[in-house]
């Protein structure tokens, strides 16, 4: 009987070696890992181990949260993360690469069941807080930021963006506009933005994508002929030089302890700084100090709060606009927390200006959706 043939023997392909020296990195790591997890296991384990407690599970649990809430379990989750990101381009579960160096946030993309009657309980939200505002002389206006994926569709490449999702900012405006609550779809002045509307490693729009958004609620505020008081808008502008802004996607992704040239290339940005300015002296006559303070409030998501979209509102405007924005927040939270607020109850204001951004319109109820505006709130022209 012959022997049998040797298999051929092919050079390693330069995936190969990607993948060797990612097996090797991975090994190393894990070997770190563990010599820390010997050096720390002492104080993770519970004072008092007993028999029954091991029986029952309790240590187990109780071992598990503690090395949950270690550096170990956090050091592990960024090695994983750095090295789906440099061997196959991964960027975890909450963001999506599109086109060459444009990131979107997965959110945007979700199709959830129920959303359509999760968007209808939030649309019946904002009616019920308008009645409420419009019975102590408030005005409300309502200003939807539309998805970062549906403004810069063309950078989404093999990216896709569910169809059913393309009626969703259609059926709220209808829906609000069906319950007499003014509301701006802020679709067109991003559209007609020159240059990028939205940064491309991060979530939110750009300085000047903001500027245009902040022009459209400006003019809509001007239709709706409300009188704002004597504020003064507050800053003044200066040109800022070109640099790295690091992206909050880059951090979501958990790349941002990677040497910069390892991470999703950084955008170099030339920007304006908005420079907040004192206000001259109240007049006189002003016992409370009540005259200057601005007469609209915003209240939304991070949108408000990033590349100075309440300092363009205000310039836009010529007075003054209080930001009770917050970070973090979805649909309702920064609004739960300013109607309970003393800013509100004290000096209430003439206009409240709603943001809010279109991923949170489908996304499942939470508790913070449930906002009321608190019927014992003075009326605005007794304070302005």
């Amino acid at each position: 009987m012959e022997d049998p043939k040797p298999l051929p023997q092919h050079p390693a392909t330069r995936a190969g070696k990607i993948a060797a020296v990612a097996l090797m990195v991975f090994l190393f790591a894990g070997l770190a890992c563990n010599l820390r997890f010997a050096a720390t296991t002492q104080s993770l384990l519970p004072h008092a181990v007993t028999r029954a407690s091991l029986l029952d599970g309790a240590v187990s649990k109780e071992l598990a949260s503690r090395m949950a809430d270690t550096p170990i379990a956090a050091d592990a989750a960024r090695v994983q993360r750095a090295l789906g990101w440099l061997t196959l381009g991964d960027l975890g579960p909450r963001v999506r690469q599109g086109c060459p160096g444009w990131l979107f946030l997965r959110d945007e993309l979700n199709v959830y069941a129920d959303g359509e009657r999760h968007l209808a309980t939030r649309a019946d939200t904002l009616a019920a807080v308008q009645r409420e505002l419009a019975k102590q002389g408030i005005a409300l206006l309502v200003a939807v930021v539309p998805d970062k994926s549906r403004i810069e569709s063309q950078h989404l490449c093999g990216l896709n963006r569910p169809a059913s999702l393309a009626r969703r900012l259609g059926d709220w405006t209808t829906r609000l506009a069906a319950a007499q609550v003014p509301v701006l779809d802020l679709s067109a002045a991003l559209r007609g933005v020159p240059g990028d509307a939205f940064y491309r490693t991060d979530t939110h729009w750009t300085q000047d994508g903001a500027g245009a958004a902040a022009q459209a609620v400006a003019q809509r505020i001007r239709a709706m002929n409300l009188p704002l008081g004597a504020s003064q808008p507050g800053y003044r502008v200066a040109n800022q030089p070109a640099a790295r802004r690091p992206g909050d996607l880059v951090r979501l992704a958990g790349l941002e302890k990677l040497p910069p040239s390892w991470q999703p290339k950084a955008e170099i940005v030339t920007s304006r700084a908005y420079l907040h300015e004192a206000q001259a002296a109240a007049s006189a006559d002003d016992l409370f100090g009540n005259a200057d303070l601005p007469a609209i409030a915003v209240i939304g998501t991070s949108y408000s709060t990033t590349s100075d979209f309440v300092p363009q509102l205000a310039l836009a405007l010529g007075t003054g606009v209080g930001n009770f924005a917050r970070e973090g927040a979805k649909f309702g939270g920064s609004a739960r927390t300013y109607f309970a607020s003393p800013a509100f109850v004290q000096t209430p204001p003439r206009l409240v200006v709603w943001e809010l951004d279109e991923r949170d319109l489908q996304s499942p109820i939470e508790a913070e959706d449930g906002v009321a505006v608190p019927s014992a709130a003075p009326a605005a022209g007794a304070v302005h």
